[in-house]
Protein backbone atom coordinates (compact mmCIF):
# COMPACT_ATOMS: atom_id res chain seq x y z
CA UNK A 1 0.00 0.00 0.00
CA UNK A 2 2.78 2.43 0.86
CA UNK A 3 4.49 1.76 -2.41
CA UNK A 4 1.36 2.58 -4.46
CA UNK A 5 0.89 5.83 -2.50
CA UNK A 6 4.51 6.81 -3.20
CA UNK A 7 4.10 6.04 -6.91
CA UNK A 8 0.85 8.03 -7.02
CA UNK A 9 2.50 11.03 -5.29
CA UNK A 10 5.52 10.92 -7.61
CA UNK A 11 3.34 10.71 -10.75
CA UNK A 12 1.15 13.58 -9.47
CA UNK A 13 4.23 15.69 -8.74
CA UNK A 14 5.64 15.01 -12.22
CA UNK A 15 2.32 15.97 -13.85
CA UNK A 16 2.05 19.18 -11.78
CA UNK A 17 5.66 20.18 -12.56
CA UNK A 18 5.13 19.43 -16.28
CA UNK A 19 1.90 21.49 -16.43
CA UNK A 20 3.60 24.35 -14.56
CA UNK A 21 6.58 24.24 -16.98
CA UNK A 22 4.26 24.30 -20.01
CA UNK A 23 2.26 27.25 -18.63
CA UNK A 24 5.44 29.13 -17.75
CA UNK A 25 6.89 28.51 -21.22
CA UNK A 26 3.69 29.73 -22.90
CA UNK A 27 3.54 32.82 -20.68
CA UNK A 28 7.15 33.76 -21.43
CA UNK A 29 6.99 33.13 -25.18
CA UNK A 30 3.69 33.04 -27.00
CA UNK A 31 1.49 34.98 -24.58
CA UNK A 32 4.09 37.65 -23.73
CA UNK A 33 2.90 41.05 -25.01
CA UNK A 34 4.77 42.06 -28.14
CA UNK A 35 5.47 45.48 -29.58
CA UNK A 36 2.61 46.63 -31.83
CA UNK A 37 3.65 47.81 -35.26
CA UNK A 38 2.35 51.33 -35.76
CA UNK A 39 2.87 52.73 -39.22
CA UNK A 40 1.55 55.93 -40.66
CA UNK A 41 -0.15 54.97 -43.89
CA UNK A 42 -0.60 58.50 -45.12
CA UNK A 43 -0.36 62.13 -44.18
CA UNK A 44 -2.45 64.23 -46.53
CA UNK A 45 -2.06 67.96 -46.70
CA UNK A 46 -5.59 69.32 -47.02
CA UNK A 47 -7.10 72.82 -47.14
CA UNK A 48 -3.79 74.64 -47.55
CA UNK A 49 -4.41 78.40 -47.22
CA UNK A 50 -1.67 81.03 -47.34
CA UNK A 51 -2.26 84.78 -47.35
CA UNK A 52 0.68 87.20 -47.47
CA UNK A 53 -0.86 90.52 -46.41
CA UNK A 54 -1.48 90.19 -43.50
CA UNK A 55 0.41 86.90 -43.20
CA UNK A 56 -1.84 83.93 -42.47
CA UNK A 57 -1.20 80.21 -42.99
CA UNK A 58 -3.59 77.41 -42.10
CA UNK A 59 -3.75 73.83 -43.24
CA UNK A 60 -5.32 70.54 -42.30
CA UNK A 61 -3.33 67.32 -41.97
CA UNK A 62 -5.26 64.12 -42.61
CA UNK A 63 -3.55 61.28 -40.74
CA UNK A 64 -4.17 57.56 -41.23
CA UNK A 65 -2.24 55.33 -38.84
CA UNK A 66 -2.25 51.53 -39.14
CA UNK A 67 -1.87 49.62 -35.86
CA UNK A 68 -0.88 45.95 -36.30
CA UNK A 69 -1.38 43.83 -33.17
CA UNK A 70 0.90 40.74 -33.31
CA UNK A 71 -0.31 39.50 -29.91
CA UNK A 72 -2.59 36.57 -29.14
CA UNK A 73 -4.83 38.95 -27.25
CA UNK A 74 -6.89 41.95 -28.28
CA UNK A 75 -5.94 45.49 -27.27
CA UNK A 76 -8.72 47.86 -26.27
CA UNK A 77 -7.69 51.49 -25.91
CA UNK A 78 -9.53 54.46 -24.41
CA UNK A 79 -10.37 57.80 -25.99
CA UNK A 80 -7.16 59.71 -26.53
CA UNK A 81 -5.78 62.82 -28.17
CA UNK A 82 -3.03 63.26 -30.73
CA UNK A 83 -0.91 66.31 -29.99
CA UNK A 84 0.98 68.10 -32.75
CA UNK A 85 3.86 70.41 -31.84
CA UNK A 86 6.14 72.70 -33.80
CA UNK A 87 9.55 73.13 -32.16
CA UNK A 88 8.00 72.30 -28.76
CA UNK A 89 5.19 74.82 -29.30
CA UNK A 90 1.66 73.31 -29.29
CA UNK A 91 0.25 73.52 -32.81
CA UNK A 92 -2.88 71.35 -32.81
CA UNK A 93 -4.84 68.57 -31.13
CA UNK A 94 -6.96 65.82 -32.61
CA UNK A 95 -9.32 63.46 -30.75
CA UNK A 96 -9.07 59.71 -31.36
CA UNK A 97 -12.06 57.62 -30.32
CA UNK A 98 -11.72 54.41 -28.32
CA UNK A 99 -11.61 51.15 -30.23
CA UNK A 100 -10.39 47.55 -30.06
CA UNK A 101 -7.63 46.00 -32.13
CA UNK A 102 -8.36 42.28 -32.49
CA UNK A 103 -5.87 39.56 -31.60
CA UNK A 104 -3.31 39.17 -34.41
CA UNK A 105 -5.22 41.80 -36.38
CA UNK A 106 -4.88 45.37 -37.48
CA UNK A 107 -6.86 48.58 -37.41
CA UNK A 108 -6.65 51.85 -39.35
CA UNK A 109 -7.04 54.88 -37.09
CA UNK A 110 -7.73 58.11 -38.94
CA UNK A 111 -8.07 61.69 -37.78
CA UNK A 112 -7.65 65.23 -39.07
CA UNK A 113 -5.64 68.00 -37.48
CA UNK A 114 -6.19 71.71 -38.16
CA UNK A 115 -2.89 73.57 -37.81
CA UNK A 116 -3.20 77.34 -37.41
CA UNK A 117 0.30 78.56 -38.08
CA UNK A 118 -0.50 82.11 -36.90
CA UNK A 119 -0.12 80.78 -33.34
CA UNK A 120 3.45 79.66 -34.16
CA UNK A 121 4.81 82.94 -35.56
CA UNK A 122 6.32 83.87 -32.18
CA UNK A 123 8.60 80.80 -32.31
CA UNK A 124 12.19 81.97 -33.06
CA UNK A 125 12.77 79.28 -35.72
CA UNK A 126 9.61 80.06 -37.68
CA UNK A 127 10.97 82.75 -40.08
CA UNK A 128 13.93 80.56 -41.11
CA UNK A 129 11.64 77.57 -41.69
CA UNK A 130 9.24 79.66 -43.80
CA UNK A 131 12.16 80.91 -45.92
CA UNK A 132 13.42 77.33 -46.27
CA UNK A 133 9.93 76.27 -47.31
CA UNK A 134 9.63 73.42 -44.80
CA UNK A 135 7.83 73.24 -41.45
CA UNK A 136 8.70 70.30 -39.19
CA UNK A 137 6.09 69.01 -36.76
CA UNK A 138 6.03 66.24 -34.16
CA UNK A 139 2.88 64.24 -33.48
CA UNK A 140 2.63 62.53 -30.08
CA UNK A 141 -0.12 60.05 -29.27
CA UNK A 142 -0.46 57.84 -26.21
CA UNK A 143 -2.89 54.92 -26.28
CA UNK A 144 -3.85 53.76 -22.77
CA UNK A 145 -5.64 50.46 -22.75
CA UNK A 146 -5.89 46.86 -21.79
CA UNK A 147 -4.57 43.76 -23.52
CA UNK A 148 -6.80 40.72 -23.11
CA UNK A 149 -5.20 37.30 -23.56
CA UNK A 150 -7.47 34.26 -23.97
CA UNK A 151 -10.28 36.31 -22.36
CA UNK A 152 -8.75 35.44 -18.99
CA UNK A 153 -5.69 37.60 -18.50
CA UNK A 154 -6.03 41.38 -18.57
CA UNK A 155 -2.82 43.37 -18.78
CA UNK A 156 -2.78 47.17 -18.65
CA UNK A 157 -0.65 48.49 -21.48
CA UNK A 158 0.33 51.85 -22.95
CA UNK A 159 1.52 52.48 -26.49
CA UNK A 160 3.42 55.70 -27.21
CA UNK A 161 3.57 56.75 -30.86
CA UNK A 162 5.75 59.57 -32.18
CA UNK A 163 5.66 60.84 -35.76
CA UNK A 164 7.97 63.40 -37.30
CA UNK A 165 6.14 65.25 -40.08
CA UNK A 166 7.65 67.65 -42.60
CA UNK A 167 5.32 69.95 -44.53
CA UNK A 168 6.78 71.41 -47.73
CA UNK A 169 5.14 74.75 -48.46
CA UNK A 170 6.06 75.19 -52.12
CA UNK A 171 4.88 71.79 -53.35
CA UNK A 172 2.17 71.58 -50.66
CA UNK A 173 3.19 68.01 -49.80
CA UNK A 174 4.37 66.25 -46.66
CA UNK A 175 6.59 63.39 -45.52
CA UNK A 176 6.76 61.50 -42.24
CA UNK A 177 8.61 58.96 -40.10
CA UNK A 178 7.01 57.22 -37.10
CA UNK A 179 8.09 55.09 -34.14
CA UNK A 180 6.17 53.38 -31.35
CA UNK A 181 6.89 51.90 -27.93
CA UNK A 182 4.87 49.49 -25.75
CA UNK A 183 4.92 49.68 -21.96
CA UNK A 184 3.00 47.35 -19.67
Amino acid sequence: MRRSVKICCIVTLIVVVTVFAVILTLALTILKPKQPKITTEQVNLENFNIIFNPFSLNFTLGLVVNVNNPNYGSFQYDNTTAYVTYRDTPAAEAPIEEDTIPARGELDVSTTVLVVVNNLISNPGFPADILAGCLNFTSLTTFHGEAKVLRLLKIKATVHSTCYISVYLQSQTSSFVCASELKY
